[in-house]
């Protein structure tokens, strides 16, 4: 890290308690100049207190804190500080006229992307919880500040909108202090990496990736005692290592040592096995959507969709705010019916979902007599657990076993749901938003257990790396009335929206058709050029369609030869090559498609 004299701010031998809980103990850090700094922890460890001490919001107990004079900083709280009574023009733009705003191109796009569909002439008071947050950080970021400060500054924000406040932050000459749980984000947007715990803050170079290989290195080199913290924390190492290339870090501390950790460990999930023990909880037929109108009030969300999900299908769904995606949730668990067509679920279906709500959970009720009351004894992948030992491996010790569930923070509450959830032994699970309020250690912990949860999944989140870590495909709700499978997962999505928000602009900006200008790398309409691209577009598109087909046809066989490895091994060999020839036509047909665009 810079050397003190370069930094905007120093903490110097800090000190920080509430109560008798000491939250900072002598901690001495600096923020640089241009600097962007990922903050993680468990929840409740502090991190949202060291952005307080360090902008001086919150006076420390001992130590102390400087900052260059007059250093322009911009804080988001969790909570936001708009005035009800204001218009989202006044909250959000302040005395700036329309035309100050939108010739400034860096502020019309802050305004297009975070107030998209909010008219800036509504009042404050009227806005739900996810635009005022949006509007909230809207205001920040339309002003300059030398030092932007942000605690969870992805909530509310859909996957869309994540990618897009990654690469404007990315962009900023502005240095950054980011409290989030939104690992993809850590990865995409951070230089360093601070953890808070027991009162001390470790720094790593890098973002989530490099933080993930240096907390796994440094494990191995003090031998610890905590063996399912280990491995978890080799499990988290050997996917981000198997994971795409570009999540990937380039520490600058020796890896070798952290390599070795994994060499012998296997992917996350055995497919394969997972898919065995489902075909025989839920047989072949688990949820089948057929030709479904859906509506949500007077919006038509889907329109003649079908839609097939089979036993130890691991899905994930993504669409901007509003698309329906917790709606189709609600329609697979009956809780919202289609207008026109039929959601048939399989005879061995037991089906829990998990809300977005968390006024299901009796208030005066206590944790451990609530648990037993379930189930004493649960059977999971690894074989039988008890209710205590389930409360443990969720986060759950000490006083906080015999917690009244009103007491419970945000965080736990969400946590004691979900376990509350499973313990019931579902083989279908929906999931709506996993992932609010928990922290990344927890995070980890949810992941294992999924890992072993033999069962068909839907998962609704904005949390992208959650998304990609437990689900083994992605669809889409993109405004077209249909659920659509992307191949390349959620980097699809980003630029199908892309493109289709670059045609709006296009279309609005030009009403009345013109002939289209000439491009000069496109083929010329008509020429050989192009017939033979089309023709590769098409071909291609068909062998697509009979390889959907095919491997449809493959899982179908795995469900009715679930007990015959032999000819399990050759239809996982077939699917192998399967994906291989979709992955070569998909590159074919990008590469025709280039010369069209």
């Amino acid at each position: 890290m810079p050397s003190a004299a370069a930094n905007l701010l120093n903490l110097e031998r800090v000190s920080k308690s509430y109560g008798i809980r000491p939250l900072l103990t002598d901690v001495s850090l600096g923020v640089g100049a241009g600097e962007r700094i990922g903050i993680v922890g468990r929840n409740g460890d502090g991190k949202t207190t060291l952005l307080e001490v360090m902008t001086g919001l919150e006076e420390p107990d001992s130590g102390r804190v400087s900052m260059q004079r007059g250093l322009p900083i911009g804080y988001l709280h969790q909570g936001d500080e708009l005035e009800d009574t204001h218009t989202v023009r006044e909250a959000v733009l302040g005395g700036r006229s329309d035309h100050e705003w939108a010739a400034d191109p860096r502020m019309r796009e802050i305004v297009d992307v975070l107030l998209a569909g909010v008219s800036l002439d509504r009042a404050v008071i009227g806005l739900s919880g996810g635009e005022r947050r949006r509007c909230s950080l809207a205001a920040l970021l339309l002003g300059d500040h030398d030092l932007i400060v942000l605690d969870e500054p992805t909530n509310h924000l859909d996957v869309e909108a994540v990618a897009w406040l990654a690469q404007h932050l990315a962009n900023r000459s502005s240095a950054l202090v980011v409290v989030t749980h939104d690992r993809w984000f850590l990865d995409a947007v951070c230089q360093w990496t601070w953890e808070v715990h027991d009162g001390v803050v470790d720094a790593y170079e890098g973002g989530y990736a490099a933080f993930v290989l240096a907390k796994a290195e440094r494990q191995r080199q003090a031998a610890a005692s905590e063996i399912r913290r280990q491995n978890l924390v080799r499990k988290e190492l050997a996917w981000l290592r198997r994971g795409p290339p570009a999540r990937t870090s380039k520490p600058k501390f020796r890896i070798d040592a952290a390599n070795q950790l994994i060499e012998d460990v296997p992917p996350p999930r055995d497919r394969m096995e997972l898919q065995r023990f489902a075909a025989q909880r839920l047989g072949k037929d688990v949820i089948d959507v057929e030709d479904v109108d859906l509506f949500r009030g007077d919006r038509q969300l889907l329109s003649h969709a079908t839609w097939r999900l089979g036993p130890g299908d691991r899905v994930g769904i993504v669409g901007v705010n509003g698309a329906g995606k917790t709606s189709v949730l609600s329609m697979l668990a009956g809780a919202l019916a289609p207008a026109v067509g039929k959601v048939k679920l399989g005879r061995t279906v037991s089906l829990q979902h998990l809300t977005q709500q968390l006024d299901d959970l009796d208030p005066e009720g206590r944790v451990l007599p609530t648990v037993e009351s379930i189930r004493r004894i649960t059977r999971t992948a690894d074989g039988e657990i008890s209710a205590t030992a389930m409360l443990e491996r969720f986060g759950f010790t000490g006083d906080r076993l015999t917690a009244r569930i009103g007491d419970l923070s945000g965080g736990e509450r969400r946590r004691f749901q979900l376990l509350r959830i499973l313990l019931t032994e579902p083989n279908v699970l929906l999931l709506d938003e996993p992932t609010n309020d928990l922290d990344i250690e927890t995070l980890n912990v949810v992941e294992d257990f999924l890992d072993g949860w033999p069962g068909t999944l839907v998962v609704v989140s904005h949390d992208r790396y959650f998304l990609e870590r437990v689900t083994d495909s992605v669809w889409a709700l993109l405004g077209d009335g249909q659920i659509s499978m992307l191949p390349r997962g959620v980097d699809e999505y980003l630029e199908r929206r892309a493109a289709a928000l670059h045609l709006e602009t296009v279309t609005a900006a030009q009403p009345e058709p013109e002939p289209a200008p000439a491009v000069p790398d496109r083929a010329k309409a008509g020429s050989a050029e192009e017939r033979a691209a089309r023709k590769t577009m098409s071909r291609v598109d068909r062998r697509l369609e009979r390889i959907a087909e095919r491997e449809a046809a493959l899982n179908a066989e795995i469900a009715e030869h679930a007990q015959d490895y032999v000819r399990l091994a050759e239809l996982s060999a077939q699917l192998d090559e399967l994906a291989t020839e979709k992955e070569e036509l998909e590159l074919e047909w990008l590469e025709a498609a280039e010369v069209l665009e």
